[in-house]
């Protein structure tokens, strides 16, 4: 009997671990890396490297101005690097501000550092944030821009930190247990198992959903938020972008839907550059 029984405990153990390895294996972040250098006419740029969490770097484009009106830290989404917002950058940076790309841990150039999630985004985020203010070009606010859970980690560094001039959000999911239901079914997880993975998932990223989640950190800011999206997304709903607008509507965040965008649309939200220098000229005038 007692042979039985731990035969048993070895088989749940065992399944355990394939169940654990093969999650970490669907959530893993796909990584393509950056060829070459940022192409921008008529605008300086020089690659750069950042200290963060557990002796790994960041990997960073910067893009100083001459007379700085302040810095602007971008932050791609899931998958991405720090070149997919990079049309959407050369425009921000007639907004007299330095600019600041970079790669998350896992993603672009940046090194490896064990799974990624929004709070890990956020930390990188944070670490670049305090890296720009100690360089001699920076002077003045600092402001964030993210895309999909760049732009969830972008509210989440605001609200953590609480010295954040402005957020602009691109294409942002309203809460992550959402986005991981969604995620799982198309990855075909069996519904009974959704529950335990979502614990499971909580936590290995250390925090929870509800804490996180961009409809709830979005009022938790006392800085302007412009939240962009586009009414074709696919991959977020457009339902997302509402639901924060109906919980978070009030005087200090704008919101944006932009008609015929994906969620990957650069050139739409490039359509609209206009309103994002706007914003960003009356958060900063507002300092």
């Amino acid at each position: 009997m007692i042979m039985i029984a731990a035969v048993i405990l070895i088989a749940c153990a065992v399944g355990l671990g394939l169940l654990r390895h093969r999650l970490h294996r669907t959530f893993a972040a796909p990584r393509v890396r950056e060829s070459g250098e940022p192409d921008l006419p008529g605008v300086a740029c020089r690659r750069v490297r950042i200290p963060t969490d557990n002796g790994k770097e960041l990997c960073g484009w910067l893009l100083p101005a001459g007379r700085p009106a302040g810095s602007l830290v971008i932050m791609h989404g899931w998958g991405g690097n720090a070149f997919f917002l990079l049309p959407l950058a050369g425009i921000l940076s007639t907004s007299g501000m330095n600019i600041l790309l970079v790669d998350a841990r896992n993603h672009g150039l940046s090194d490896g550092d064990g799974h990624s999630s929004l709070p890990k985004f956020a930390a990188d985020l944070g670490h670049a944030v305090d890296w720009m203010r100690q360089q001699p070009e920076h002077a003045g606010p600092v402001a964030l821009c993210g895309h999909s859970l760049g732009g969830a980690a972008a509210l989440l560094t605001a609200a953590d930190r609480g010295d954040i001039a402005a957020v602009i959000s691109l294409a942002t999911f309203a809460h992550p247990a959402d986005m991981m239901r969604r995620f799982m079914r198309q990855a075909r997880i069996p519904g009974w198992a959704a529950p335990l993975v979502l614990r499971y998932v909580e936590r290995v990223i250390g925090r929870r959903y509800d804490d996180i989640a961009p409809v709830n950190t979005l009022c938790r800011l006392d800085c302007p938020v412009l939240m962009i999206h586009g009414d074709r997304d696919a991959t977020v709903p457009v339902s997302d972008f509402e639901a924060m607008r109906e919980k978070c509507a009030g005087p200090g965040w704008e919101f944006l839907l932009i008609p015929g965008a994906g969620h990957t649309s650069v050139g739409k939200f490039e359509a609209h550059a206009g309103d994002l220098l706007d914003f960003l000229e009356r958060a900063l005038a507002s300092q």
